[in-house]
């Protein structure tokens, strides 16, 4: 018999101090039972053979826009992985991620067409970060700039990367991580769900250990509260429905503009081995197979790209070429 692997979880969002709605979603599943729910055999369970599911969505497009974008998206995945991933033979952590992207690609394709047939909601969208667990690995799956971190004994790593504007000048070595926080255009993305035809899923995994702690979140959060300081109030805030709070209120006492998520998960178990300091953590991509397709629904050609703006973000689709974006953006910059 396989050693078990328990978790505890807990997820809290808060409209901020200048909203007046909330436009973020979150879900915290248990995919063997098939129940969705912050009750208390959710909030600590055994992970089981189809394993656990966690995911924090950003809506944006405003008025109501981006609350239906991201309750739609939370939805829609949900529903796919209970009648595809819930009735799969195979269950490894590889067909895991490839049932999350099909849940991802579903979303979107019914987010966009939903808009195309309401125009009050054209450009609706939303930002996705979901972490499936199955065994003693975590599986991600990235739309937009919500985050997630590991903090693994007293240190904090971002498991995620923004697919963001000021990411890609990163990456091409143009800007530091510092000066990316503080750009005037840290909330251009280069992705969301809904406004685009097609998005490209980014998949990545993570080995987890006993005692390691799963932070995830919207920008409300990690736009106000640096990495490490997220990773302090955890190793201190041991409840995980405290250290919810402790996060929103830290990210509310520095004006709170946005609307702000949690989602906390806490790994244990005989099947977890202890940290090492050998161990990898961090963002690591995982390329998806392709053997199996998903049936989409129907949509229009893809339209001429154009800015979308939204609350508070700015999405630029379409298919520009990286170096030309990155040329673009360094002119703007300086």
């Amino acid at each position: 018999m396989t050693a078990a692997v328990r978790v505890s979880v807990f997820a809290k969002t808060d409209l901020g101090q200048t909203r007046d709605h909330n436009e973020d979603s979150f879900l915290v599943a248990n995919l063997s039972s098939g129940v969705a729910s912050l009750m208390p055999d959710v909030r600590e369970h055994e992970v089981g053979p189809r394993g656990s599911l966690f995911l924090v969505a950003d809506g944006m497009g405003g008025a109501a826009a981006g609350e239906l974008a991201s309750s739609m998206a939370t939805e829609v995945i949900w529903q796919h992985l209970l009648t595809t991933w819930a009735n799969d033979t195979e269950l490894s952590g590889e067909r895991l991620a490839l049932r999350m992207r099909e849940a991802v690609e579903r979303a979107n394709a019914e987010l966009f067409q939903y808009a195309e047939e309401h125009p009050e909601v054209r450009g609706m969208g939303t930002t996705l970060t979901m972490v499936g667990v199955l065994g003693s690995d975590a599986y991600l799956a990235q739309i937009g700039d919500s985050r997630a971190y590991l903090v693994r004994s007293g240190r904090t790593y971002q498991l995620t990367r923004d697919q963001s504007l000021t990411q890609r000048l990163v990456d091409a070595g143009e800007l530091s991580e510092e000066e990316a926080e503080k750009s005037e255009r840290r909330n251009i993305i280069l992705q969301a769900l809904g406004p685009d035809v097609q998005v490209r899923v980014d998949l990545s995994q993570q080995s987890l250990r006993r005692g390691d702690v799963l932070i995830m979140c919207s920008d409300g959060l990690s736009g106000l509260v640096k990495r490490d300081e997220i990773g302090e109030v955890a190793g201190r805030v041991q409840e995980l429905p405290d250290l919810c709070s402790a996060l929103i209120d830290l990210a509310n006492s520095r004006g709170g503009p946005d609307n702000i998520t949690v989602v906390a998960a806490r790994f244990g178990g005989a099947g977890l081995a202890d940290p090492e300091p050998a161990d990898e953590v961090g963002y690591r991509n995982l390329p998806a197979e392709d053997e199996v397709t998903v049936e989409l629904p129907t949509v229009p050609p893809l339209v001429a790209p154009e800015l979308r703006t939204g609350s508070p973000r700015t999405v630029l689709i379409g298919a520009l070429v990286i170096a030309v974006l990155i040329a673009l953006a360094w002119i703007l910059l300086f």
